[in-house]
Parts: structure tokens; sequence; C-alpha cells
């Protein structure tokens, strides 16, 4: 059975900074959604979440054509969409990357992203994601966190599952560990996921995670299920009444019946 995607995105300052940096990307042509929070320097992030967003975009519609050159090495062992959506991030970081050698006021800037790519008439997505912005999916009454962390707290548990909660407790929790346009290569993760009418996608930057756990989300997105845009404004506004600490993106991703 064919599915729709229906999707909204909404993104807000924040009550503590002074300008935005993060981006996001509704693609609904290629049922392709994206969310990037960018870092480094003063409005350096923002440039950096903006070339992100834009370079995958251009790459799906560059690879429209018969007579686009391959940018990066094709994985036989992969199929074409999960090709084409790392290869789209891969082409972000390096662009990140050469602005950043290139321009002074944009040294050391960069961006985490995470996407999601409608495939097999929606009975499936690939996600892909670089640094700590997540991507969550509400089935039912449950939520899931589909990504994990890019950070140095998960590089540590990985490491050392053992870590007491002591230890755990003397590690930053906001240093990540990976992100465009740190290096001029790029390790990109992936996943697929089989798709079921009702689930919704959640799509983030930190600063909503950071102001609300997992089960707050969950509830306000029951709570206000049929209206995407009232979910999304309800999570900012929820993130926001918690302090408010950072800029926070939320798009939304809904999977319905296909008329």
């Amino acid at each position: 059975m064919a599915k729709a995607l229906r999707a909204v995105g909404l993104t807000d300052v924040g009550r503590e900074r002074d300008h935005n940096e993060d981006s996001y990307g509704l693609f609904p042509e290629f049922n392709l959604f994206v969310v990037a929070d960018g870092m480094g320097g003063h409005r350096a992030g923002d440039v950096a979440s903006k070339i992100s967003v834009e370079a995958i975009e251009e790459f799906f519609r560059e690879t429209e054509k018969d007579d686009i050159t391959w940018p990066f090495q094709f994985d036989p062992n992969s199929p074409f969409s999960v090709n084409r959506f790392i290869t789209a991030v891969q082409v972000g970081n390096t662009r990140i990357f050469k602005r950043s050698n290139e321009e002074e006021d944009l040294q050391g800037m960069g961006t985490t992203v995470v996407g999601i790519l409608g495939v097999e008439n929606n009975n499936a997505m690939h996600v892909v994601h670089v640094g700590d912005s997540r991507c969550y999916r509400v089935r039912g009454n449950d939520i899931a966190v589909i990504t994990l962390d890019h950070s140095l707290i998960n590089d540590y548990l990985r490491a050392a599952p053992d870590l007491t909660p002591e230890q755990l407790a003397e590690l930053p929790t906001n240093v990540i560990t990976r992100a465009l346009g740190m290096q001029d290569k790029v390790l990109v993760d992936h996943q697929t996921l089989e798709t079921e009418v009702g689930d919704i996608m959640l799509l983030c930057s930190d600063g909503l995670n950071g102001m609300l756990d997992d089960s707050e989300i969950r509830d306000i997105v029951i709570a206000n299920r049929g209206d995407l845009q009232q979910t999304a404004r309800a999570l900012i506004d929820a993130a926001n009444t918690n302090g408010g600490d950072d800029n926070v993106t939320v798009v939304l991703v809904e999977v319905v019946e296909e008329n």
C-alpha cells in the first residue's frame, strides 16, 4: 500500500540566544526532510546549517538528471537511495569545510544534521544523522529515539558501558564528537525503518530535547495529534517555558494513507 507524508517545520530563537543558528528544509517532492543545528563563531553557525540544508536539496535536484558526476565513491552494497542521501550530506560537509577554510569570519563553523527520506512509496524511510540533532518516532502511545547522539558521553559509554552514574555525572553533556565541517570527510550514520500509517516522525535540534525529556515530548505529540502545526508550536512553547536555553527547531512528518 502506498503511503503519503505530511510535514510541517517550525524554528524559534529561544529565550537566551540573540540569533538563530538552526535551519530546516521540507522538500515533499523528494519525501525529504532535514534539520541542522549550526555552531561556531558569531553568525557562522547559521551559515553552516543553511549550507547543509541547501546542499542536500541541491544534490537531490541534481541527481534527477542523468549526466551528473557522482562526487564520492558509490557503495554498490547499498541501494541508490541510501547512497544518494549519504552523499548529499557529504556534499554539505565538503562545502562547509571549504568555506570555513576560505573565509576568516567563518573559521571553525560546523553543523549537526538529521534527516529522513521516504522510499518504497513511503512504506519505509531512511534516517541519516551527524551530531546530536535527533530523530524520534511516535507510534501509538509510544516514543522511540531513532538516532544515537554523536556525543562525548555516548563515546565513553561505548568504550566503558559499566560507568557508574556518579562517573557519568562528571562528564560534560554538551560536547559533540561529530559534525559537518570539522574535517574534509565525515562519517554519516544511517538506518532504514518500516513505516506504519499514523507514525509521526520528529526531527529536532537539541534545543528541544535539552529542555524536555522524552516522555514530555511524547505527551505533547499525543495531546495534539491531528494538527501538526499545533503540535510543533506546542513543543517549542514547552521548550521555551522550561528555559529556552537554545534555538529550537522541530520538523514533524506524519505517515498517512495515500488518497
